[in-house]
């Protein structure tokens, strides 16, 4: 039997499980999704029954074979997700969508009692996010739900829940906490003192590293199960473990998200107003790390743009960087898109978007991502700040947009831009924390299809 990892990679859409052999390689891979229920006020949430029925189904099934000689499991999981259980072990509340909008009066008390937003945001590495800082629903339910905040024993984030159903031990780890939850002071490094004040801290197991595994006899297998691992810094991993010299990701997709693990510079105020924020690494160490939401906006635009020119859904895909269309832009150099969902705005925008003025969807198109990578620059010069970085890495669904990558080669032309592919990101990251074994230097290059990126040459081609 082959000696492998299992891993379980939970996004909001799709549920993955993945199995690598002891050289990650990917050997096995089975992909579900399930409907979303609704919670008690009618949102939209995770269908958790469901996913936990899948979860044991499949890895019984699995564990039952003769070909696979499982050696360890892990977990990744979106973050600002919570499972409270009573002390029994029961589910006391329905997994809260982080897209769900909290009480003005719960955002107005929690500041009232405990300072103001710019200064607990810096302190905490967290922009204020409602629901996406998970320590909100924490206040949330102790001031709206008693009955049921009295009745939690423990609150567990979402990756740490899914080991929790496969060791019945409680735990909790740093890259969970420490992503956009407001619970963590990167200036004490410890729980911040609005946590201990009310006394939310009791409601978390004992914090270890993100590389803990805990040994258990399971089906009368000896097997290592991981603590669970956040997916973004999950994805992370492979490129600190497989990279030497200091780097930047861009990983793009739903949000577009810049982690710099070489960079411990404090969040100010400023950087707060500008989406920065602070992640904690495996090792309890901080990531700088800036965000936006590239994808979600660009889905939202690309519909229109089809709609009013005319195209199929799926035209966009096919669009090559125009050199002649990219100068004539830049030469008048307005803003057209007025964005719906990313707050940060960066220079003038306009009331509304006119697509009137331009001659073609690829023009349109060039124009939408070129003011898209506008954001994405800023938003990468400030995760990079005063570190000495040599390399930029993009991953994600925008590493595949022949403009995007382009315009960021263009933009950092003193970094080595690189655009790579894993569709195992943060699944493989999660493999490799509870491993010992080291990556050898040609890793990326032979498992991430690492491809340079050169700067367009801008020659104005004639009409």
């Amino acid at each position: 039997m082959r000696k492998v990892t299992a891993v379980f990679d939970i996004g909001k859409t799709n549920k993955k499980f993945f199995l690598f052999d002891s050289n990650y390689k990917e050997i096995y891979k089975e992909y579900t999704k399930f409907e979303e229920i609704k919670d008690e006020d009618d949102f939209p949430t995770e269908n958790l029954a469901e996913l936990q029925k899948w979860l044991k189904n499949l890895f019984n099934e699995i564990l039952s074979t003769e070909k696979y000689d499982i050696q360890a499991i892990n977990f990744s999981t979106y973050g600002a997700s919570f499972v409270h259980l009573d002390k029994k072990g029961n589910i006391l509340t329905p997994l809260y969508n982080y897209l769900k909008p909290l009480p003005e009066k719960t955002i107005t008390d929690y500041y009232n009692l405990h300072g103001d937003p710019p200064n607990i945001a810096t302190e905490t590495g967290s922009p204020p996010a409602e629901m996406l800082n998970s320590g909100m629903q924490l206040f949330w339910l102790k001031t709206t739900k008693p009955e049921i905040f009295n009745k939690i024993r423990y609150s567990l984030h979402f990756p740490q829940y899914l080991s929790f159903l496969f060791t019945g031990i409680p735990l909790a780890e740093f890259t969970s906490i420490g992503c956009h939850t407001s619970l963590w002071d990167y200036t004490t490094n410890n729980y911040h003192q609005w946590v201990t004040n009310e006394r939310i801290d009791e409601k978390f197991p004992f914090l270890v590293p993100t590389n803990t595994a805990i040994k258990m006899n399971y089906s009368g297998k000896n097997i290592l199960v991981g603590t669970g691992i956040h997916d973004s810094s999950s994805a992370l991993i492979p490129y600190l473990l497989g990279e030497k010299k200091p780097f930047v990701l861009i990983s793009t997709g739903t949000w577009s998200i810049t982690l710099n693990p070489f960079n411990s510079e404090p969040i100010t105020k400023n950087d707060i107003e500008n989406n920065c924020l602070s992640y904690l690494r495996m090792d309890g160490k901080p990531v700088r790390a800036t965000r936006f939401f590239m994808g979600n906006e660009y889905k939202i635009q690309v519909k229109k743009l089809c709609q009013y020119f005319d195209k199929d859904e799926s035209y966009h895909h096919h669009i090559k960087f125009n050199s002649n269309l990219y100068l004539k832009l830049k030469l008048y150099n307005h803003h057209h898109f007025r964005f719906q969902e990313i707050k940060l705005q960066v220079n003038n925008r306009p009331e509304e978007t006119n697509l009137s003025v331009f001659n073609s969807f690829e023009e349109a198109y060039h124009q939408l991502m070129i003011e898209l990578v506008e954001i994405q620059v800023h938003t990468t010069n400030l995760a990079i700040g005063n570190s000495d970085i040599k390399k930029i890495y993009i991953d994600g669904g925008f590493s595949e947009n022949e403009i995007f990558v382009k315009l960021i080669a263009l933009k950092f032309k003193k970094y080595k831009v690189r655009t790579t592919r894993s569709p195992l990101g943060s699944a493989l990251g999660a493999a490799m924390v509870i491993s010992d074994q080291t990556l050898d230097s040609r890793f990326l290059k032979d498992n991430y299809q690492v491809k340079k990126l050169k700067p367009p040459v801008l020659q104005q081609l004639s009409e």
